[in-house]
């Protein structure tokens, strides 16, 4: 068996993709009405779609679970993440680990947790 996917929630669809696509250089592989595909295996889905299956709410800021990327030049990443989207919201700027690494932790449109680190 082979981990294929990972999905998330979004109320926009498009505005998620051009999200995702600024700060981590994200395309698109497929559109399938409300399911999108993205390369590194992301998924969005719309909300309404994830709803009508699980008959259940959404949750933002659930903190169950996180997208992690790695980035070497995080100081510029971060410099970007503020330009590009200054409202987003942190749940810490940039830190240093006291094992070294550097970590910005932040939530996307729709409080999909998201964190950046450098590589270790």
């Amino acid at each position: 068996m082979k981990l294929k996917n990972i999905l998330i929630v979004v109320k926009d669809i498009e505005k998620s993709r051009q999200f995702y696509h600024d700060l981590f250089g994200l395309d698109m592989v497929l559109d399938n009405a409300g399911n999108m595909i993205l390369t590194e295996g992301l998924v969005l889905q719309e909300e309404k779609i994830w709803k009508k299956f699980l008959e259940k709410n959404v949750v933002p800021e659930s903190n169950s679970c996180e997208l992690y990327f790695e980035e070497h030049n995080i100081e510029a990443f971060a410099e970007k993440l503020e330009r590009l989207y200054p409202s987003v919201k942190y749940v810490n700027r940039l830190i240093t680990h006291s094992w070294g690494q550097k970590v910005i932790r932040f939530y996307d449109l729709d409080g999909n947790l998201i964190e950046v680190g450098t590589p270790m």
